[in-house]
């Protein structure tokens, strides 16, 4: 009996020393966390979406900007009479040239200009809220494959002792150390294991695919990840999130452009001042020049101008109450980050105290086993104890680690920039700055912004 024991023993402390060599060997080639952010950060379809987004909002600036400017235009004119006598129709043609400018216009122009860069400040604080929802999702892909790749390994293992397990019940039944029962108990108990390591493939599975589609390949090797660093105070997160998170600024740089859309719209009542000219040259050569300066304004319009200005109000109201959803939403979700990172590292404490005893008992009955003092059942159900704490483990050290880095999303600091990440990061300003100013399509500055979308477009 204590032959076999040492036996199994032996085969067990064999199997777990493979199992380290492999590890190590891995552990050589095995990917970080970090480098599987940066694929996310590089690959994400959805942050370059979101980036064309932001570009187009850009234009919407150097729209308004242009608006700002005069306006050049040409118009050509042929016209054909029949004569009232006999003989060839008379043709009379005309060639102009038109510029316009607004001198006055209550400020509109302006105020859309205003408009459209708040817009555009909003805009750039979505692309940072998705870069965090991008990194976030990474982050859960990547602890879930390792996760469920070392509870595969651990069912494996488990499998392997419990097959080993079964054929020294059956070897002791055969020379009448024990009954039927305890060969059946171990069969059982290899099933249970066949069926637990199968579900925790196709968990694996799940989390392969779900890793492929959030960092853009397959997952390799991955190597342990540590909790990332919070040093601040629940209330001192709450503080930063209100002032760095991008959903908070978001609202904020709403509620100015609809304020600004206010402003805008009681411009309407004002009169208009334009200067326009005009230069001709018609079929015969003969020139026209003619400058007009024209103002004019609004006396009734069926009550379309106080709508407008009604209207904008209610878009204000709307985005301060959006300001208001967006802090309270904000303030929940650090409430909930710190609140799940404290309940996980609890967890973890609890975990590993259960796995210190799971193996103290385990240890303990296994060798009363070997005296007569216990049954197989017990050996069996003090593994499967030990199994589920280690399972508890590994289920409660990913939970830290995604709850820590749901800290930093939760104040706004999920971010290439402040993870450090080795990867290009996109600059916001980069094309605005070149279409801010509303640049010709012929001039230098506009043949740079084709090469640039050119290449984007690749």
């Amino acid at each position: 009996m204590m032959i076999g024991t040492l036996l199994r023993r032996g085969a067990v402390t064999v199997a777990l020393l493979v199992s380290t060599t492999a590890l190590t060997a891995t552990a050589l080639s095995a990917e970080t966390l970090a480098q599987a952010l940066t694929d996310a950060y590089d690959k994400s379809g959805l942050l370059a979406q979101n980036r064309a987004v932001l570009r187009s909002a850009d234009e919407d600036v150097a729209q308004a900007m242009a608006a700002l400017g005069p306006v050049v235009s040409w118009a050509a004119q042929a016209n054909t009479q029949s004569p009232r006598a006999i003989g060839a129709p008379e043709i009379t043609a005309q060639l102009s040239l038109t510029a316009s400018l607004t001198l006055y216009d209550g400020g509109a122009n302006q105020l859309a200009l205003a408009q459209q860069k708040e817009l555009v400040l909003g805009t750039r604080e979505t692309l940072r809220d998705v870069e965090q929802q991008v990194l976030q999702r990474a982050v859960a892909a990547y602890l879930t494959v390792r996760s469920t790749s070392e509870i595969i390994s651990l069912r494996e293992n488990n499998l392997r002792v419990l097959g080993q397990e079964l054929r020294a019940a059956q070897d002791r039944f055969d020379v009448g150390e024990v009954t039927r029962t305890d060969v059946s108990l171990a069969q059982a108990s290899l099933a249970a294991a066949q069926s637990l390591l199968a579900e925790a493939r196709g968990n694996n599975e799940q989390a392969v695919a779900e890793f492929e589609a959030a960092i853009g390949r397959a997952p390799g090797p991955l190597v342990a990840v540590s909790p990332a660093p919070t040093s601040q105070t629940r209330d001192e997160a709450e503080a930063l999130a209100m002032r760095n998170h991008p959903v908070i600024r978001q609202a904020q740089y709403n509620v100015t452009a609809a304020e600004l859309g206010i402003s805008r719209a009681e411009t309407a009542y004002s009169p208009n001042v334009d200067l326009s000219g005009q230069i001709g040259i018609d079929q015969d050569r003969n020139t026209g020049r003619s400058l007009t300066l024209s103002i004019g304004g609004p006396i009734y319009n069926g009550g379309a101008l106080p709508s407008t200005v009604r209207q904008a109000m209610s878009l204000r109201d709307q985005a301060r109450a959006g300001l208001h959803l967006a802090t309270l939403d904000v303030s929940q979700d650090v409430a909930n980050a710190y609140a799940v990172l404290t309940a996980t590292r609890a967890s973890l404490a609890a975990s590993g105290e259960q796995v210190r005893a799971a193996q103290v008992a385990f240890d303990g009955i296994r060798e009363e086993a070997t005296l007569g003092a216990r049954t197989t059942l017990d050996v069996l159900n003090a593994e499967q104890d030990l199994l589920d704490a280690r399972a508890n483990v590994i289920t409660a050290q990913a939970a830290e680690v995604n709850a820590s880095y749901a800290v930093l999303a939760s104040v706004g600091l999920l971010t290439a920039d402040h993870l450090n990440l080795p990867v290009q990061q996109y600059d916001p300003t980069a094309y605005y700055d070149l279409v801010k100013d509303a640049p010709a399509a012929l001039s230098q500055q506009g043949q740079a912004l084709d090469r640039v979308l050119q290449a984007i477009g690749q």
